[in-house]
């Protein structure tokens, strides 16, 4: 390492126009005497930062190198706090510093300015702190009024900041009045060096108070309400188990497949390690139950035995694709594990998004529009007038090409290597209309064409004596249709995956076309309502990670969150950024919750079994991270893993089943009884 950053910095010297470069190395964390880290020891939490440039030989110090070990055994010249990081470098690259840090300006790196411009980075980095300061200690902070000179005689902390404050702001005031004109120059002079380094000094000092005493408040939270709002999501969890209860008892492997799904993945919860690893869990758990439902079809369809080699005829030769093509989606499966690696030890390792596709985009260009061909045939309308069908595929037609059209263009922007060396596709991409104007004519275009099957579903159930359907064989396939209301509810199902697709990185939409496969063997398989809530927890977990999601804040991907959205407005850009990270997870609800419905038994009944299995794994999930982040509030860990877990836990519970699934049981509900 030594060697590799002796040769960067050679580099920099030797080329004139990199001598204001800023190479800056920090480790992530530091080790103990065996090496190991993870622990809370000193030499664990205190990583190596060093600024290298061959600017900085102007202010250096000549200070020893290396330098002298102190007590402990470390060797350092200052130490500083992780927030510092920010302010300096916003001050060195002439940028604001961010909003709600609350870092402070690395003494050592001030020398590059004159006193003047030193003292007055340091009050921008102290007004930025007091906005945030005066939002957590408003009932004392900058009030109006007489302050202490020396600070000593305020008794609670925030009163101290104020006080400190109104120093910085006073000797401020007094560098800027004007001085009488008999003061000789001289004398003038050495006043202001004086208030120059008192307003440095102050400054400096309110700085230093100020990010100690917020460092505090992390942990300055009620127990009490802690306990007290898990001990609440314990009593729901308790209470939709014992609603669930009889409903697992009544099968009882089934009951034991649900069960292991649950409590595993609650006790998973209390591991740093699973947490950061979930996906594993998933998608070990989703080959096991989509291996079992494979096994359990072949074994019933061979339930009545054969005989002799001269028995098995061609009804029986059917019966054997139809349980070998029950492994398929067993075997989709291994391939969504290797599409986006994800997590935090194996991230970097290869895979299909990151690593093939770039390789060979005419395949990736290949499978998308194939995907959007499979879209396209889903989104024809099955309707009896054979010119309605005509209407409802140039329809569905022109607003595939539109979104596949803004999805090229989008990639022509966001990363062009995906489309290196395919001139016909890059023809395609508009270069006189925004992505914005076109993000927002296929948002148009897909609510006018929801709202046309509902109008069309209305015409035609008043208008009953209309000749009826004739659908080709590949659209039946496709839709599946158990009625004509679930064929239009597939149809707009077929928008929603267009929707998504919209919302999706290019390099995940041929995931679509993978999930359609597995959706149509499963709806081809005899599956109950229980095994479908089961199936529809599992694969909504798992296509998450298949996306490339994990449980860290960084994996967050806004890419599409701006589509159609000009400048920032938090609730448009929140409910595409959702759609874009859950974009396989609201899939699978709408597709198991479409699956439900062509249940043979009651519908009302097998729905609604859906969502009581489903809200009872969402409450345990709700118990199990809520339970381990405050028994673990002291953890080294709890807010780099156990506290974005609690966000994405929320957004579980919030955003995919109380607003997704909720509202798509009732819209469902709606639209089959309308």
């Amino acid at each position: 390492m030594d060697t590799i950053v002796k040769m960067i910095y050679q580099g920099l010297e030797s080329e004139s126009h990199l001598q204001s470069t800023l190479l800056v190395l920090c480790g992530d964390h530091g080790m103990n005497e065996a090496g190991n880290h993870g622990g809370s020891a000193e030499g664990e939490t205190s990583p190596a930062l060093v600024f290298i440039s061959p600017k900085l030989q102007s202010i250096s110090q000549g200070r020893e190198c290396p330098t002298t070990a102190l007590n402990d055994g470390h060797e350092f010249y200052t130490k500083i706090h992780q927030s510092d990081i920010a302010p300096t470098l916003a001050g060195l690259l002439g940028i604001p510093i961010p909003r709600n840090n609350l870092g402070v300006f690395i003494p050592d790196l001030l020398r590059f300015w004159p006193q003047e411009d030193r003292v007055r980075l340091l009050e921008q980095n102290a007004r930025q702190v007091h906005d945030v300061f005066q939002q957590t200690f408003s009932d004392v902070f900058f009030q109006d009024g007489t302050q202490s000179e020396t600070c000593a005689d305020v008794s609670t902390d925030g009163a101290q900041l104020a006080c400190l404050w109104y120093n910085v702001k006073k000797i401020s005031d007094l560098q800027g009045q004007q001085h009488d004109d008999q003061i000789k120059q001289a004398a003038l002079h050495t006043v202001r060096a004086v208030v120059l380094i008192e307003r440095r000094t102050d400054t400096l000092q309110f700085l230093t108070e100020a990010q100690m005493l917020m460092s505090n408040t992390a942990s300055n939270y009620s127990v009490v309400k802690l306990y007290a709002g898990t001990a609440i999501a314990a009593l729901v969890a308790l209470w939709n188990f014992c609603r669930s209860f009889p409903l697992l008892m009544q099968k009882p492997t089934f009951g034991a497949w649900f069960l292991l799904v649950t409590i595993v993945y609650g006790v998973s919860m209390f591991a740093s390690s699973f947490v950061e690893e979930e996906h594993q869990y998933w998608y070990m758990i989703a080959s096991g139950w989509l291996g079992w439902l494979g096994m359990k079809q072949w074994v019933q369809t061979f339930a009545i035995g054969i005989t002799t080699v001269n028995e098995y005829s061609g009804r029986d030769r059917s019966k054997g694709w139809s349980a070998a093509a029950a492994m398929i989606p067993f075997l989709i499966m291994r391939i969504l594990r290797c599409w986006n690696q994800t997590g935090q030890k194996h991230a970097s390792q290869p895979d299909i998004a990151r690593r093939i596709f770039p390789a060979h985009n005419y395949l990736l260009w290949s499978l998308v529009l194939a995907s959007y061909l499979v879209v396209l045939v889903k989104m024809s309308l099955p309707t009896r007038s054979r010119k309605g069908r005509f209407v409802s595929l140039v329809a569905a037609f022109s607003l595939s090409a539109m979104a596949l059209a803004f999805k090229i263009s989008f990639t022509v922007a966001d990363s062009p290597e995906l489309l290196r060396g395919i001139r016909i596709l890059r023809a395609l991409a508009s270069s006189s209309i925004g992505l914005v104007i076109q993000a927002r004519a296929v948002f148009l275009g897909m609510f006018t064409y929801v709202v046309g099957i509902i109008l069309s579903n209305r015409w035609e159930r008043l208008n009953p004596e209309v000749e009826e359907n004739v659908t080709t064989p590949i659209a039946v396939w496709l839709k599946n249709d158990g009625s004509e209301q679930h064929g239009r509810a597939e149809t707009l199902r077929g928008v929603l995956t267009l929707f998504l697709m919209t919302q999706s990185r290019v390099t995940n939409i041929p995931l679509f076309v993978l999930f359609e496969i597995q959706m149509q063997v499963l709806a081809s398989t005899d599956l109950s309502a229980r095994e479908i809530s089961l199936t529809s927890i599992i694969l909504q977990y798992s296509s998450f990670f298949a996306f490339g999601g994990s449980n860290a804040i960084s994996s967050v991907d806004l890419s599409n969150a701006y589509n159609g959205v000009s400048s920032y407005n938090v609730t448009a850009v929140g409910i595409l950024a959702f759609c874009s990270n859950w974009a396989g997870p609201i899939w699978w609800l709408t597709a198991t919750l479409l699956l439900a419905g062509r249940q043979r038994q009651d519908r009302c009944e097998c729905l609604g079994q859906l969502q009581l299995l489903s809200t009872s794994f969402v409450a345990n999930a709700n118990m199990s991270v809520m339970l381990a982040c405050t028994s673990l509030r002291t953890h080294l860990f709890i807010w780099t893993v156990f506290s974005p877990k609690y966000l994405f836990t929320m957004a579980w519970s919030l955003g995919q089943h109380l607003c997704i699934s909720v509202a798509a049981f009732e819209l469902y509900m709606w639209w089959l009884w309308s």
